[in-house]
C-alpha cells in the first residue's frame, strides 16, 4: 500500500513502522521507475494526439482549398452558378450533410467554441435537400435526360459545369426510394454502382449499399431475375448481409411459387411470334396524376405544335399605340403575335433594366413560397405542382411600381384598380407551375372571395431574366410555347366578352432546366 501515497507520506509511513529508512529508498525507487513507464507511455499518447491533430488539420485544409476554389466561382456570378441544377442540389447538400460532418471534425476534441453551430441555424434542412433532389428528377424526366448526361453536367447553356459524384447519385436514389419511386431509385443507384465499378472512390458509401437498394428497387418492378442476380452479386462481396440473405431466399420461394403455378396451369405466357417466354415489364415512372402530362412535357422541349402556312400568315409585328393613347402615339411600343387562338401578343422593351432590377430590389426581402387557390375554400394554399417563391407589390409603395401599373394600364386599355397586385415569381432549380387556369371556373365561385377582385379578365406576364433552357410557358390545349426574353411582356385574355371562361387559355409555367427565371404578373 505505500505505492499509493506520495514520496513524502511514504518516507513518513516508513519512519512510523520502523522500517530501515535504506529500504524505504529502494521501495521508493521501485515505484518511482513504474513512473518512468507511466511517462514514456503519457509521451506516446501526447504524440498520438498531435498526429490525430495534424491529420484533422491537414483533412480541415484540404476541405477550405477545395471550397475557397469553388466560392470564389460561385461569388463571381451567383445566379449563374446556381442555375446549373446540379450546382443547386450540391449546395443543398453540402450544407445540410457535409458541413454539419466538417462542424463536428472542428469541435472534436477543442475547448474553443466555433461559430459553425450559430450559423447552421440557416442551413438549408433535410427538406431543403431532398426538394433540390426531386427538382432535378423532375427535369429528367421532363427534358427526357439519362443519368450520365446530368451527372456529368452536359446540360445546354450552362456556365459553370459541374459533376455527380457517386455519393451524390447515391443521395438522388436514396430520396426517390423514400417516396416508393422505384424507377428513379433503380435509375439513380445504376448510375452510382456504374461509376464505382469505374474505379471512382468514395469515402462515404460502397458497392454493397449501392447494391442493397438497387436490388429491392428492381424487384419492387417486378424484374424478379434482375433482382437476384444483384442481390448474388452483394454476396459476393458481403456474404454476411443479413438483409441480403433474407432477400435472396424469399427471392427464390416466389420463384419456386411462380414454377409451380406455371406447371399447374400447363401454359406459360408466351409470345406469339417468338413462342418465348414473356418477361415482366417494369412499371416506368410512378403512375402520373396529370393527364396532358405528356403533352406539357413536349412543349417545355420546344416539341410544340406547327401552325399550318395560313394561320401563320395571320400573325404579324406592329407598333402599338395603346388604343391612340396620347402618350404612346408619341413613342409606340414593339408589338408582335405569337399565337392566334387563344390570341397571345408579346410587348418587346417593355421593361427597362432599372425598373427590373428595382423590382428585384423592393420583392427579394418578401419573397416566400408561391400559394394557389384551394377551389373548395377559396383560401390560398402551397401545393406540390406550383414550386416557385412570390412577393407581392402595391402601386402605392413605389414610383416604380406605380409606373409599371399604369403602362399596363395604357396600353391594354382595362382598369388596374380592380386587378390584384403585381406578384414577382422567382423559379430556381426546377421550378415550375403545372398546367392551370388563372380564371375561376363556374364550380370555384369563391376562388378569389379573399382578394375582392373579381374573377381574372386578363393576364400580362413580364419576363424579368433570359434563361439558359427550360422555362417556357406553355398552352397545352393549343400546342403553343413562349420563351422567356428578358424586358419583353406577353398579354392574353381569360375570359370572352360574354364573361365565360376560354379553356383554351389553361397554361404552364415549364420547369427551370439551367438558369434563374424571374416574372411578374398583372391579372
Amino acid at each position: 500500500n505505500c505505492k499509493k501515497v506520495t514520496a513524502k507520506l511514504f518516507i513518513w509511513a516508513c519512519w512510523l513502522l520502523n522500517v530501515k529508512h535504506t529500504d524505504c529508498i529502494d521501495l521508493l525507487l521501485g515505484h518511482m521507475t513504474d513512473l518512468i513507464h507511466t511517462e514514456k507511455d503519457l509521451v506516446i499518447s501526447l504524440k498520438d494526439y498531435i498526429k490525430a491533430e495534424e491529420s484533422k488539420l491537414e483533412q480541415l485544409r484540404q476541405w477550405a482549398e477545395r471550397l475557397d476554389k469553388l466560392t470564389d466561382t460561385a461569388t463571381k456570378d451567383p445566379e449563374g452558378f446556381l442555375g446549373h441544377p446540379v450546382n443547386a442540389f450540391k449546395l443543398m447538400k453540402r450544407l445540410n450533410t457535409e458541413w454539419n460532418e466538417l462542424e463536428n471534425l472542428v469541435l472534436k476534441d477543442m475547448s474553443n467554441p466555433s461559430n459553425m453551430t450559430v450559423q447552421r441555424l440557416v442551413f438549408p434542412d433535410d427538406e431543403d435537400q431532398t426538394g433540390a433532389g426531386k427538382a432535378l428528377l423532375r427535369l429528367q424526366d421532363t427534358y427526357k435526360l439519362d443519368t450520365d448526361t446530368i451527372s456529368r453536367g452536359n446540360l445546354p447553356g450552362v456556365k459553370h459545369k459541374v459533376f455527380l459524384t457517386a455519393e451524390d447519385c447515391f443521395e438522388l436514389g436514396k430520396i426517390a426510394y423514400t417516396e416508393a419511386d422505384y424507377y428513379h431509385t433503380e435509375l439513380w443507384m445504376e448510375q452510382a454502382l456504374k461509376q464505382l465499378d469505374e474505379g471512382e472512390v468514395s469515402s462515404s458509401i460502397n458497392k454493397v449499399s449501392v447494391l442493397d437498394y438497387l436490388s429491392y428497387a428492381i424487384y419492387q418492378q417486378g424484374d424478379l431475375d434482375k433482382a437476384m442476380m444483384l442481390t448474388k452479386r452483394l454476396l459476393e462481396l458481403d456474404p454476411e448481409h443479413q438483409r441480403a440473405n433474407g432477400n435472396l431466399k424469399y427471392f427464390e420461394y416466389i420463384m419456386i411459387k411462380e414454377k409451380e403455378k406455371e406447371a399447374n396451369e400447363s401454359v406459360a405466357s408466351t409470345d406469339e411470334q417468338t413462342g418465348k417466354k414473356v418477361k415482366t415489364q417494369k412499371r416506368g415512372p410512378p403512375k402520373d396524376y396529370l393527364p396532358e402530362r405528356q403533352k406539357y412535357e413536349k412543349l417545355c422541349r420546344g416539341e410544340g405544335l406547327k401552325m399550318t402556312p395560313r394561320r401563320e400568315k395571320k400573325l404579324f409585328c406592329r407598333y402599338s399605340d395603346g388604343n391612340r393613347n396620347p402618350y404612346y402615339i408619341l413613342g409606340p411600343v414593339q408589338q408582335e403575335d405569337e399565337w392566334d387562338r387563344p390570341r397571345i401578343v408579346r410587348f418587346l422593351n417593355i421593361i427597362s433594366d432599372e425598373e427590373i432590377a428595382k423590382v428585384k430590389e423592393l420583392s427579394k426581402p418578401r419573397l416566400s413560397r408561391a400559394t394557389v387557390h384551394d377551389p373548395q375554400t377559396g383560401k390560398l394554399i402551397t401545393a406540390h405542382y406550383r414550386v416557385s417563391k412570390s412577393a407581392w407589390l402595391s402601386g402605392y409603395e413605389n414610383p416604380v411600381v406605380a409606373r409599371i401599373n399604369k403602362r399596363i394600364q395604357d396600353l391594354t386599355g382595362l382598369d388596374v384598380s380592380t386587378a390584384e397586385e403585381l406578384q414577382v415569381a422567382n423559379y430556381g432549380v426546377g421550378g415550375q407551375y403545372e398546367p392551370h387556369y388563372d380564371f375561376a371556373r363556374k364550380d370555384e365561385p369563391d376562388a378569389f372571395k379573399e382578394l375582392g377582385t373579381g374573377n381574372r379578365i386578363a393576364t400580362w406576364l413580364f419576363y424579368m431574366s433570359d434563361v439558359a433552357a427550360g422555362g417556357a410557358t406553355v398552352f397545352p390545349e393549343v400546342g403553343a410555347s413562349v420563351w422567356p426574353k428578358k424586358g419583353t411582356a406577353v398579354f392574353w385574355y381569360n375570359l370572352f366578352p360574354s364573361g365565360e371562361g376560354d379553356y383554351s387559355t389553361r397554361h404552364a409555367a415549364c420547369p427551370v432546366l439551367v438558369g434563374n427565371k424571374w416574372g411578374m404578373y398583372e391579372i
